[in-house]
């Protein structure tokens, strides 16, 4: 009897150690032939091989464990227990390779999101990933929730069904919050590293998350704005415009000429079409006597600068304002009172 019972410890040792070394060996085997897959192959055969290395360990030695607890003999009233372990260790190591798996597709969206334009899908990967597993983790509960307590699945759906609509009523803004990021992912209107404007907030796209969104504003503050609101606010895209339109007044002497006018408008079309590398070809500069007023004549002007550079675009403004006085100048041609007063000129 003894000799028996020294004979099924050896064999349920045996088993769990074969499950041991079988797991290292498969590992081993995969780490080695992933090593010897040539540069230029898809590198999706090569993550595979990765994974299943880093994977194998575990569900082989369960494998093992569940070879050895049978191996063993056992009073005939713990053979349902026995039955249900066994099935528990197998949900368990199914889920963990369909965890695992997670990684795989992880991967290949990042072979996708990498021929993307946008920056944003690069947000979405880990999300997806996340998603995956967490569903994974839930359903591998329900199994072994129902192996456990012999009820049929409908029954523990319903029990979670009402548990779920608990959580929902109690997590309503972390739900918003989470479709609001699936409204975003799903329009795109912004990536990571655009400048964007939403109400009084201006400032660069930092990361966008499953919950919030934030964004590092000019002054260098860190602005945290949820999924849920962003989604419903109008948002401005700085960085996605195609020009910066300026609309300029310039305001001359009331008792200017009429011949000086019609010069002082040549002289701003001239100088503008010494830039014209630097306006939009869609939109050609415009230059008009619009007004006329009790103390000045108003000259408006506008054009469209591209590329949309802010600092280019700036130096430009600067060149382009002191060509046009000096001009001015060497024609006589004075600017009126209000001017140097200050009427603001608009860009956008």
């Amino acid at each position: 009897m003894e000799t028996n019972n020294f004979l099924d410890c050896l064999q349920f040792l045996f088993f769990i150690l074969a499950g041991f070394i079988g797991g290292r060996f498969v590992k081993y085997f995969c780490e080695q032939a992933s090593s010897k897959v040539k540069v230029g192959q898809t590198s999706l055969r090569r993550a595979s091989l990765l994974l299943a290395g880093r994977t194998a360990t575990f569900p082989v030695m369960l494998i093992g464990v569940c070879l050895a607890l049978h191996s063993i003999v056992i009073p005939a009233d713990l053979q349902g227990t026995l039955g249900d372990v066994t099935a528990v260790l197998i949900t368990i190591g199914v889920t963990y390779v369909i965890y695992q798996m997670a990684g795989l597709v992880n991967h290949w969206l990042r072979h996708l999101t990498s021929k993307a334009q946008t920056t944003l899908d690069d947000m979405m990967v880990p999300m997806v990933r996340k998603t995956l597993r967490v569903i994974t983790v839930i359903l591998g509960l329900v199994q072994i929730a129902q192996q456990l307590s012999d009820k049929p699945i409908t029954s523990i759906l319903a029990g979670l069904g009402v548990g779920g609509l608990a959580i929902a009523l109690a997590a309503q803004d972390t739900i918003k919050n989470f479709f609001g990021s699936l409204v975003i992912f799903g329009d795109h209107p912004f990536q990571l590293g655009d400048r964007i404007v939403v109400e009084a907030i201006d400032g660069t796209v930092e990361e966008v998350g499953m919950r919030s969104t934030r964004i590092r504003t000019l002054d260098g503050h860190l602005v945290t704005i949820p999924n849920g609101d962003l989604a419903n606010k109008s948002i401005r895209n700085i960085s996605r415009r195609p020009y910066i339109k300026r609309t300029a007044n310039l305001m001359i002497a009331c008792d200017t000429p009429a011949e000086k006018v019609e010069r002082a408008i040549l002289i701003i079309k001239e100088e503008l079409t010494r830039a014209k590398e630097k306006m939009h070809p869609d939109f050609p500069p415009q230059v008009y006597f619009n007004e006329i007023t009790v103390t000045s004549l108003n000259l408006l002007v506008t054009y469209w600068f591209a590329p949309p550079d802010y600092a280019a675009f700036s130096e430009f403004d600067q060149a382009f304002n002191l060509a046009v006085l000096r001009r001015f100048c060497e024609e006589g041609i004075e600017f009126a009172a209000p001017a140097l007063a200050g009427r603001p000129n608009r860009s956008s």
